[in-house]
């Protein structure tokens, strides 16, 4: 996993390690983050557990799971990003999740831009699907920043799904 060790002009993006569980936790586990990610559950240290378990298990196989986002000046994780299965679709989405502290200042958008690259230049997708809430303003930013486009707007345990996309043509044009 450590050949998946990505940087950007501000960020590493690291592969999640076991010894990073309460890390994970901590972001799962923010009021900001839980409230769209995690359809504000609290995620128990065994759920994150479990997540952390797959993750590595999808690295190995597929080489994408969830790398933890630094900043490189000070090394201090500030959120998570990845590709993960959702909806029983058949190819994994782009997610990314920034703990409060670290908004607005393009982080997201630079991980997902790196993730976006690997996708396309590394494992050769065609397209990336990311969902956001629809509430979820910030998110949906994100992804339009990206350059996806919204495709669908779906109805997930209740809640108002936005559903965007790209293709692997925009991202290297």
């Amino acid at each position: 996993m450590m050949n998946l060790v990505f940087g950007t002009q501000r960020l590493q993006l690291k592969p999640v390690s076991e010894d990073e569980l309460d890390i994970l936790q901590h972001i799962f586990t923010d009021p900001y983050v839980r409230r769209y990610l995690c359809d504000d559950k609290i995620l128990a240290l065994q759920q994150v557990e479990e997540m952390l378990s797959e993750s590595q298990k999808l690295f190995n196989k597929q080489n994408f799971g969830l790398w933890l986002i630094r900043t490189k000046d000070n090394e201090e994780v500030i959120g998570v990003t990845g590709l993960w299965y959702f909806f029983e679709e058949e190819q994994p989405q782009l997610v990314y999740a920034l703990l409060p502290q670290a908004t607005k200042k393009g982080y997201a958008t630079e991980a997902a831009t790196r993730i976006l690259e690997y996708c396309f230049d590394e494992l050769g997708y065609q397209y990336l699907i990311a969902s956001c809430d629809r509430p979820n303003l910030e998110s949906c930013n994100v992804a339009e920043r990206l350059g996806m486009k919204e495709v669908e707007e779906r109805i997930v345990s209740g809640n108002p799904l936005l559903f965007f996309r790209i293709e692997s043509s925009r991202a290297t044009s």
